[in-house]
């Protein structure tokens, strides 16, 4: 086999950063997980304990993810299904959505 005529060109180095955007209150914490790359923040999960549900937590969490996007010029991929909603409800950040 001809495997001598390819090279193997390494990628530039990328700092990735995990974290994610909490929110407290009554002794619980509510948070949405990302993690960001370059010029892509990713939403991967949001979690609302039991006794926080119905307060609209995971919007304000979205909303505030999608806001930071927006004032950063990032592209948002979007893993998390409550973040899908939020976009579905919010049609003013679809323009940050990767596609």
């Amino acid at each position: 086999m001809a495997w001598g005529i390819f090279r193997h060109k390494p990628l530039p180095q990328q700092t990735v950063t995990s974290g994610r955007l909490e929110i407290e209150q009554d002794g619980e914490v509510a948070y949405l997980e990302y993690s960001l790359g370059g010029n892509v923040l990713e939403l991967i999960h949001t979690e609302v304990p039991d006794k926080l549900r119905g307060k609209g937590l995971a919007s304000s969490l979205a909303e505030t993810a999608l806001q930071w996007a927006r004032k950063d010029n990032l592209k948002v991929d979007i893993i998390c299904p409550l973040v899908q909603e939020y976009i579905a409800k919010h049609p003013e950040y679809s323009d940050l959505v990767m596609r």
